[in-house]
């Protein structure tokens, strides 16, 4: 069975972070490795205190995971710092060898900062180009830009193309920050028609759904599903977690 290497930070409420990312894998039926980024301390409503680790930490748990030849998939969320994503770019496979799905987690629910300034660039120079899928949010997605948050459809088109300029394989735009009635998820992939996830807008608000949703879709890539495929059935799954307030 493949595993999915997940690369992020741990969540001492268990709301968000490699908390949800294993809860989310073990509802795939997915065996997953972890690569702690960082310690945070966290409640269900702030973040106390972050701790990243020795960046040369992070890159012998990726590589010692990747030694086993049983990682299917890599989801990477929480990076931290600068020094940390440097560590982890250095050491992933390309994405031609193993899919690679990426969430830009910039900060918490609550606004916590939770990846520094040299961190965002080397997401952006050298990250996402290795990505099979990167799935930042509306702000996220302009933040990273240096844009202003996208409004409509053709706003959000043109952000996501300048996201597949930077040397993305495909962007999935999410539409929980939207302000329409449905939730939109806006798939797009070099030279491919845009796809649309579409839901009805929950009144409940979830932490780490973005966390579900990334490592939903890397455990569908690992298990041999098409991208549309895996992201439809990533979001089914955190559309269940919405329902149920899990």
């Amino acid at each position: 069975m493949s595993a999915v290497l997940v690369i992020a930070g741990s969540d001492s409420s268990g709301g968000a972070g490699l908390a949800r990312d294993l809860h989310t894998l073990a509802r795939f039926d997915t065996q997953a490795m972890c690569a702690v980024t960082a310690v945070t301390v966290q409640s269900d409503s702030r973040v106390i205190a972050v701790h990243p680790l020795a960046p040369d930490t992070v890159r012998a748990q990726i590589e010692s995971a990747l030694a086993t030849g049983r990682v299917g998939a890599i989801k990477i969320g929480m990076l931290g710092t600068g020094a940390i994503a440097r560590a982890v770019a250095a050491c992933l496979p390309p994405r031609e060898q193993i899919p690679m799905v990426l969430d830009p987690v910039l900060a918490s629910s609550s606004g916590a900062a939770l990846l520094d300034a040299g961190g965002r660039e080397v997401l952006r120079e050298r990250l996402v180009a290795r990505a099979t899928l990167v799935t930042p949010n509306i702000p996220e997605a302009a933040a990273l830009l240096g844009t202003q948050p996208a409004t409509t459809e053709e706003e959000l088109l043109c952000q996501a193309h300048a996201w597949l300029a930077l040397g993305a394989s495909a962007v999935l735009i999410k539409g929980g920050h939207g302000s329409t009635s449905e939730a939109v998820d806006l798939l797009v992939s070099a030279g491919g028609s845009p796809r649309r996830l579409i839901a009805a807008r929950s009144a409940r608000t979830h932490r780490g759904t973005g966390c579900a949703l990334a490592s939903g879709i890397a455990a569908g890539l690992a298990a041999g599903l098409e991208l549309g495929d895996a992201c439809a059935r990533a979001k089914r799954h955190v559309l269940e977690l919405l329902h149920q307030g899990e």
